[in-house]
């Protein structure tokens, strides 16, 4: 691959998911839905264990219980390039205001991109947080890096 291509995907890649961050603060659904593929496999934070697709009507459900703008900031973020296919992982901050109370959340975060003919679009997400292993099986919510 020629590096003014990856340069340029990565140009790309990099606008996705400011986008995405943006739509967050913005409480936009039909933006968020916009940066996954149809059939992008989604594993995150919230119930079921996994699905398919990211449904507008769900992320507005979701957005909707927040009160003020959702954060979110990526540290350590890793980003690989090889072809039509790109990765990136990163520990991600996510704040804001919900039920009455500040939420400020620290996870796990990887992304699948793959290049579609309408441009660069997740195609696989798994967020995690570590759970504590005393026997206990809470959420590590309390890290920070």
């Amino acid at each position: 691959m020629n590096a003014e291509r990856q340069d340029g995907d990565r140009a790309e890649i990099g606008a996705l998911l400011a986008g995405l961050a943006a739509a967050h603060a913005d409480k936009d659904a039909a933006a968020i839905a916009a940066a996954y593929a149809p059939d992008a496999v989604i594993f995150d934070l919230a119930p079921p264990l996994g699905r398919r697709g990211m449904e507008v009507a769900q992320v507005a459900a979701w957005l909707d219980t927040w009160e003020s703008p959702i954060q979110v900031e990526a540290e350590d973020e890793v980003l690989t390039v090889a072809g039509d296919a790109a990765f990136t992982s990163a520990l991600v901050r996510m704040r804001g205001r919900q039920d009455g109370r500040d939420q400020d959340l620290w996870f796990r975060s990887t992304l699948c991109l793959a290049k579609r003919e309408e441009g660069w679009r997740i195609v696989h997400e798994h967020s995690s947080t570590p759970f504590y292993m005393d026997g206990s099986y809470r959420a590590a919510v309390d890290l920070k890096p």
